[in-house]
């Protein structure tokens, strides 16, 4: 037992929802962690397996001093479960409960939809992991490098979150909703993932850097809308996973604002819009990126108008992001604008206006949009201050999209209505093509030495934990690792800082 009171550090598990006591609990977690490792060395990132990582730990839940920093074989990460504090006397703050004292035992009424929930969040997070388990091998630093290693042990341990809330809560039933969560693959034809955004693979760093600052962020909502929940021990277990899902958001984030910079500099020096040929990403690439990954995040808010997410609301299960920022809890009855199909009128649309409470995954995902739209203003004042003349943007939310009231229609990125033939011969204007796809897997070849970066992104400002940005062995990679076949060998590379 650690100083921090409640954490136990020492039991096979580390956790602080007292597995001690629970040992019909502890015996269902430590049959998942058997398993989970099984898919881990399957799925988890490919020529990592026993190198040494600098990773950061949960060692508690305070706010003040969470987590530990130090080495860890990959290999032998320990994943465990946690939640925020328990706050006594605790009231639903939203729906038909509101004022009640939270549950901590889940009525029947709700096992069906919260018993879905826990399986989609689940599904996400081995998803994430198995997509982007092939970019190890072509990191462009070792602080990458980690940064890719914290974001996949994270992503598990979100998966032991649900897992722990799916066993003690469900019974049976959790414990073959837990096998199911392990069994589906990302990208399988016969079990892919629940969600399609889920289900493309993450080829390039660059499109990594988008994942985590797009989906994470979308991650973040999702859990914010429950982590004010009436269900107490889904609030407390999302406020915790929060924690460590900021993190995530800034290897997004950053990754992308040191891409655009080093553009930048690559054009300065050759004065040239085509950075191509000296080894950087052109911005007219990264827009085409940004147009292929946005619409795949946006179809994961759902339909603008859910009556499921209403009957969540009035539940007290799902609210709104910081539900508690706003003042009516009850009724919802605040008008918001969403489009519809017109009646009879193929490819038209009406904007029509709905109380709030029929529009949640809307105003949900227009809050996502705004905040999304205002971290892109501060790549776009980069690009202005450089004079490139151009500006990053989101596509419209008609652009692309396979779910929702604009799936299988066909608009520009700026959302205008074009035909067909027209969004055809300007695919290769609008989403990546062959060759943007070739280039970045030209370009992206390994650095592994210490002090080292690759020519297609900036150094970082700032290294982790106050070390040094690159002058850091952030992942020990052994230069007399054993060698052998298959993806999961250590990665041993060359004295030019390339593996082999």
């Amino acid at each position: 037992m650690t100083a921090i009171s409640g954490v136990d550090l020492a039991g096979p598990i580390p956790n602080n929802v007292g597995l001690a006591d629970k040992p019909e609990l502890a015996r269902g977690l430590g049959w998942f962690g058997a398993e989970f490792r099984k898919w881990w060395f399957d799925c988890g990132p490919a020529g990592i397996r026993d190198n040494e990582v600098y990773l950061r730990t949960p060692v508690g839940v305070d706010a003040g001093g969470w987590a530990q920093y130090g080495f860890v074989p990959l290999s032998q990460y320990r994943w465990g479960v946690f939640q925020a504090p328990a706050s006594p006397g605790r009231l639903a703050l939203f729906g038909d409960v509101a004022g009640r004292p939270v549950w901590q035992t889940l009525p029947d009424e709700h096992r069906v939809y919260v018993r879905k929930l826990l399986v989609t969040q689940g599904d996400t997070e081995p998803g994430s992991v198995e997509q982007s388990r092939r970019l190890a091998p072509t990191a462009p630093s070792l602080y990458d490098l980690r940064n890719l290693l914290q974001f996949s042990v994270e992503e598990g341990r979100h998966l032991w979150a649900m897992v722990h809330l799916l066993l003690e809560h469900f019974g049976a039933e959790g414990r073959d909703a837990a096998e199911g969560l392990l069994a589906r693959r990302s990208g399988s034809t016969d079990s892919p993932r629940i969600l399609e955004a889920f289900n493309n693979p993450l080829e390039d760093w660059l499109s990594f850097f988008m994942w985590c600052f797009l989906a994470d962020r979308d991650g973040k909502y999702q859990l914010l809308s429950v982590s004010e929940s009436a269900f107490d021990p889904l609030a407390r277990s999302t406020r915790f996973m929060l924690t460590e899902e900021a993190h995530h958001m800034f290897i997004g984030e950053d990754g992308l604002r040191r891409v655009i910079q080093r553009t930048i500099d690559l054009m300065r020096e050759h004065d040239t819009d085509d950075v191509a040929p000296q080894g950087g990403i052109n911005l007219a690439t990264i827009q085409r990126f940004f147009n292929f990954w946005a619409p795949r995040i946006y179809d994961l808010f759902g339909n603008d108008e859910s009556p499921r997410a209403a009957d969540a609301f009035f539940a007290g299960i799902k609210g709104r992001v910081h539900e508690a920022n706003y003042g009516d809890h009850r009724h919802l009855d605040g008008a918001v604008t969403v489009e519809r199909r017109a009646p009879g009128r193929e490819g038209e649309f009406l904007a029509v206006q709905v109380p709030m409470r029929e529009a949640l995954n809307g105003v949900m995902r227009q809050a996502y949009l705004n905040e999304v739209t205002m971290l892109m203003g501060r790549w776009n004042k980069l690009l202005s201050r450089a004079g490139t003349g151009t500006q990053l943007r989101l596509p419209s939310q008609r652009f692309n999209r396979n779910f929702g009231v604009y799936a299988g229609q066909r608009f520009s990125p700026q959302g205008e209505r074009v035909d067909e033939a027209e969004f055809e011969a300007r695919h290769g204007e609008w989403l990546p093509t062959a060759a943007d796809r070739a280039h970045l897997e030209a370009i992206m070849q390994p650095v592994r030495g210490r002090g080292a970066i690759a020519g297609w992104l900036a150094a970082p400002a700032r290294g982790i934990n106050s070390m040094p940005a690159l002058d850091f062995d952030y992942v020990r990679v052994w230069p007399n690792a054993p060698r052998g076949a298959g993806p999961d060998r250590p990665l041993t590379p060359r004295p030019d800082g390339h593996i082999v």
